[in-house]
C-alpha cells in the first residue's frame, strides 16, 4: 500500500511540474517579443514552401520581381505552337506551353497592316494602327526628306510630326505615343531590352543638314534602355583553305600558346599570310589563324583553330568582358566562338565558326561572322556599357546572306554547311538576347514593366518555310517544283523550323525562371508572351522597279520603297518634297496611272496559278486628293489606309508573291517567257509576312500568365490591345491616342481614359 502511495506521489509531482512548464510557455507566448518571433519564423517557412522553385536564391532577394514582363518572339504562329505542343516538339510544362496552360491564351491575335516587324512592334508599343503611329513598313520615305532618301521603320518618328506645305515642322503633334511615356510620367519604372522604338535616338530627317529633331531621344528612352545592335561595316565572309596554306608557326605564336597553357600534340601550323584584314572604327585588324592538335592519340589530328589579331597576339587571359581574347574553335563542338576587336570605339566584335576541318588540313572551311555592336547613343550609354561589360558585345543575328551565298566566300561551301552556320547563329543570338533580358531584369527587380524581344523564329521562317509545291527546293533550278522537289530537303527544313521555336521557347523559360514560379508553376511576374505577325509561303519574287520601268514611269518622278509584300510608291511632288518636280496636276495623272498599272498586273503561268488568271496585287490604295489643286493640304491628306509618310500609292501583294528575294543573276520561273528584266522570278528564300493582317496565317500569338492573370481562352484580340492592357495591369491611364481596348486578363478595375 505504501508503495502505491509513493507511485501516486511521484505522478502528482510530475503533473505539477508539467503544469508549471505549460504555464511558463503560455506566459512566454503572451510576451509580445516571443509572438513576433514565432510569427516571423512561420512566415518565412510558408514563403519558402510557396517559392520552392526559387529556393536556390536567397528568399528575400526573390520577393521583389517586375510587375509585368512582355516578351515578343518574332513571327510565332498560334497554329504552329499548337502543333508543336501536341507533337512534343515543345514541352507543355515550360516556356510557351507553361504560359498557355496556366494562363490566358488567344485563338487569334490580329496584327496591323502591313504585318511587318517594325509596324507591328510600334503598334504593340503604342496601342495604335500603322496609319496613326506613322510606322508603315520596315523601310519607307519621309515626305519631308529628299526624294531619294529612305528611313528605317525602327528609327522613324513614332506618331509622325506636323509639317506644313512651307516645310515648317512641329515635332510635338504626334498622333501616337509609346506606352512608356505615360508610364514614366506616372512614376513607373520601365526596362526595354532590344525592344523596337526604345533606342535613345534623336530622330531627324535623312539627307538634310542641320535637320530639326522630329522626335527627341527622351521619348525613346526608358529607365534601362538597350538598343538593338547594328552593323559594324564588315560583312560575313567564308574562307576555304588547304594544307598548302599552312606552314610551321613562327616562334612568337608557339611561345604565346605555351604561355596561354595551350598544348598541341602535333607541330603547330599557321596560315602563311593573314586570314583576313579589315578596318573597324578606324582601327586596322589583321586576323591570323593557327592549327592545333589537342588530342593525345599519337596521330596527326588537327582539331582546333585559334584566331587572333596580329597586333594583339595570343594573350593568355583572363579576359574581362567585352574582351574575349583569341578565339579557340574546336571543329567537333559545332559552335562559334566570339572574338572582340580590341581598341575600336564602338566596342564591336565578330565570331568564327568551322564548318569543315580535315585532320590533315587538306580541307578547311571557316565562316567569319559580320562585325556588330550596340549603338552607343548618349542617352543610353550607361546601359549599353553595362551590357558590353557583363553580357558582352553584340553578336551576329542569323544572317540570311550566308545560306543564300550573298556574302563573299560561301559559294563553294556545301549547302548543309551554310545551313549549319545559320543554325549556330540562331542558337547563339537567341542566347545572347536572352542574357540581355536577364541582365535587365536582374538590375531592375523593382521595374513595373520589362519589354524584351527575341528575333526567332522569324529568321528561320524566312529561310526554311518550304511547304508549297510551287516553291523550288533548289533556288537555282526552276524545275525543282512539284514532283521534282527534294523531299529530304523539305524534311530537313522542317527540323530547322522546330529548332528555332525550341530556341525561342528556351528563352521564354529562362526569363520565367529568372523571376521564379509559385507552387503551381505560374510566373511570379505577369508575363505576356506575344508575336508581331504570322507567316506565309511565297513562290514568286516581284521586281517593282522592273515593273514601273516597263510601264514607262520616270524614276526621278516615281519611286517605290518595298518591304516584304508591301510597297509605298512616292511621287516627287513640288512643295512637299524638298527637291520636288511634279506639279499637282501631273501628280493626279501619275497617281491614277500607277493605280491602274498595279491593278492590271496578273500572273497567267499555270505552274503557279493552277490554270487561273491571278492578280498579283491584293490591295491598292491612293492618297486622298483634294478637289482644289491649290489646297495647302494637297499631297498630305490621309485616310484609313494612308498615313502621313505612306506612299502616294500604297499596295499589298497577294499571298505567294513577295518583293524581296530577286536573285542576282535573275532565275526565271518555269514556263515564263524569257525576258531581260523580268518582273516575276524565282526567289532566293521561302517565307514572308506583311500581307493583309486579317488573314489567319498572319495571326500572331498571345499567351499570358502570372499572379494577376486569370486562366482561360479569348477568341480574338488585336496587337493594339496590348498597350492598354499593360496600362490596366499597372493601373495607369492610357494616352488619348490609344486605339486598342484593354483585355480582361485580370480581375482588376479598368482605369478610365
Amino acid at each position: 500500500m505504501s508503495r502505491l502511495n509513493s507511485i501516486r506521489a511521484i505522478a502528482f509531482a510530475q503533473l505539477r511540474l508539467l503544469n508549471q512548464t505549460l504555464e511558463s510557455i503560455l506566459q512566454f507566448w503572451r510576451a509580445r517579443l516571443f509572438r513576433r518571433f514565432v510569427l516571423i519564423v512561420l512566415a518565412v517557412f510558408i514563403l519558402a514552401i510557396f517559392a520552392h522553385s526559387t529556393a536556390a536564391r536567397p528568399i528575400l532577394g526573390s520577393l521583389k520581381q517586375p510587375k509585368v514582363i512582355v516578351i515578343s518572339i518574332d513571327g510565332a504562329m498560334p497554329s504552329t505552337v499548337d502543333r508543336y505542343l501536341s507533337t512534343g516538339v515543345l514541352k507543355p510544362d515550360q516556356g510557351i506551353g507553361r504560359l498557355k496552360r496556366l494562363g490566358v491564351s488567344a485563338l487569334q491575335n490580329i496584327t496591323v497592316t502591313p504585318s511587318l516587324t517594325a509596324p507591328a512592334h510600334i503598334a504593340i508599343g503604342t496601342g495604335s494602327t500603322s496609319v496613326n503611329n506613322n510606322i508603315n513598313a520596315n523601310s519607307f520615305h519621309l515626305v519631308v526628306s529628299p526624294f531619294t532618301q529612305n528611313i528605317s521603320g525602327f528609327a522613324a518618328p513614332i506618331g509622325g510630326y506636323s509639317v506644313g506645305r512651307d516645310g515648317s515642322i512641329n515635332n510635338h503633334a504626334q498622333t501616337a505615343e509609346s506606352l512608356w511615356v505615360a508610364l514614366r510620367n506616372q512614376g513607373k519604372k520601365v526596362v526595354a531590352a532590344t525592344f523596337p522604338g526604345a533606342d535613345g535616338v534623336d530622330i531627324t530627317i535623312p539627307g538634310i543638314d542641320d535637320s530639326p529633331i522630329l522626335q527627341p531621344a527622351s521619348d525613346r528612352t526608358v529607365d534601362y534602355t538597350v538598343p538593338y545592335g547594328t552593323f559594324g561595316g564588315v560583312g560575313a565572309r567564308g574562307f576555304s583553305l588547304t594544307a598548302t596554306d599552312f606552314n610551321s608557326a613562327p616562334s612568337s605564336t608557339i611561345e604565346q600558346l605555351v604561355a596561354a597553357a595551350r598544348v598541341s600534340y602535333s607541330p603547330i601550323l599557321q596560315k602563311s599570310t593573314p586570314l583576313d584584314s579589315f578596318t573597324v572604327g578606324g582601327v586596322d585588324y589583321n586576323i591570323q589563324v593557327a592549327a592545333l592538335d589537342t588530342t593525345d592519340d599519337r596521330k596527326v589530328n588537327y582539331d582546333t583553330l585559334v584566331f587572333f589579331d596580329q597586333d594583339q597576339g595570343i594573350q593568355p587571359g583572363p579576359f574581362n568582358l567585352p574582351s574575349s581574347g583569341p578565339a579557340y574553335v574546336r571543329a567537333s563542338d559545332r559552335t562559334s566562338r566570339r572574338f572582340y576587336l580590341e581598341g575600336n570605339e564602338n566596342k564591336a566584335g565578330t565570331s568564327f565558326y568551322i564548318t569543315n576541318l580535315a585532320a590533315d588540313l587538306s580541307q578547311v572551311r571557316i565562316a567569319r561572322y559580320s562585325v556588330n555592336y550596340i549603338p552607343r547613343n548618349s542617352a543610353v550609354l550607361a546601359d549599353v556599357d553595362d551590357i558590353n561589360n557583363n553580357v558582352g558585345f553584340w553578336v551576329s543575328e542569323a544572317d540570311f546572306r550566308i545560306p543564300q551565298q550573298i556574302s563573299p566566300g560561301f559559294t563553294n561551301f556545301p549547302e548543309i554547311e551554310r545551313e549549319a552556320v545559320y543554325q549556330d547563329q540562331v542558337r547563339t543570338f537567341v542566347d545572347y538576347q536572352t542574357r540581355i533580358a536577364l541582365r535587365g531584369i536582374s538590375q531592375n527587380r523593382d521595374a513595373d514593366l520589362v519589354l524584351t524581344y527575341i528575333q526567332q523564329p522569324d529568321g528561320a521562317w524566312h529561310q526554311f518555310l518550304l511547304t508549297d509545291p510551287r516553291q523550288p527546293s533548289d533556288i537555282s533550278d526552276p524545275n525543282s517544283i512539284g514532283n521534282n522537289q527534294n523531299q529530304e530537303k523539305i524534311k530537313c527544313y522542317q527540323s530547322y523550323l522546330q529548332r528555332a521555336y525550341q530556341a525561342a521557347d528556351t528563352a521564354v523559360e529562362r526569363i520565367i525562371q529568372a523571376v521564379g514560379t509559385d507552387r503551381f508553376g505560374r510566373p511570379r511576374s505577369n508575363v505576356i508572351l506575344l508575336s508581331d505577325h504570322g507567316f506565309e509561303t511565297f513562290h514568286t519574287a516581284v521586281s517593282i522597279n522592273n515593273f514601273l520601268s516597263s510601264k514607262g514611269f520616270d524614276n526621278t518622278k516615281v519611286r517605290a520603297v518595298s518591304s516584304g509584300p508591301a510597297v509605298n510608291i512616292y511621287i516627287n511632288l513640288q512643295g512637299r518634297e524638298p527637291d520636288g518636280t511634279v506639279t499637282p496636276q501631273e501628280y493626279v495623272n501619275l497617281q491614277q496611272q500607277i493605280i491602274q498599272a498595279l491593278g492590271e498586273l496578273v500572273d497567267t503561268n499555270p505552274n503557279y496559278t493552277h490554270g487561273q488568271v491571278t492578280p498579283v496585287f491584293a490591295q491598292i490604295h491612293g492618297r486622298p486628293v483634294p478637289s482644289d489643286l491649290n489646297d495647302p493640304r494637297f499631297g498630305l491628306d490621309t485616310n484609313e489606309f494612308i498615313g502621313q509618310d505612306y506612299g502616294d500609292v500604297f499596295a499589298l501583294l497577294n499571298v505567294g508573291y513577295n518583293f524581296d528575294g530577286t536573285q542576282i543573276p535573275v532565275v526565271q520561273r518555269l514556263g515564263d517567257a524569257t525576258a531581260e528584266n523580268p518582273v516575276l522570278s524565282v526567289p532566293s528564300f521561302y517565307g514572308a509576312h506583311g500581307y493583309d493582317s486579317t488573314l489567319p496565317s498572319m495571326s500572331a500569338i498571345l499567351y499570358a500568365a502570372g499572379p494577376n492573370i486569370r486562366r482561360g481562352t479569348i477568341r480574338q484580340v488585336r496587337n493594339i490591345d496590348i498597350a492598354p492592357t499593360i496600362n490596366r495591369l499597372l493601373r495607369v491611364r492610357s494616352a488619348p491616342t490609344v486605339q486598342g481596348q484593354a483585355l480582361n486578363l485580370a480581375r482588376l478595375p479598368i482605369s478610365r481614359r
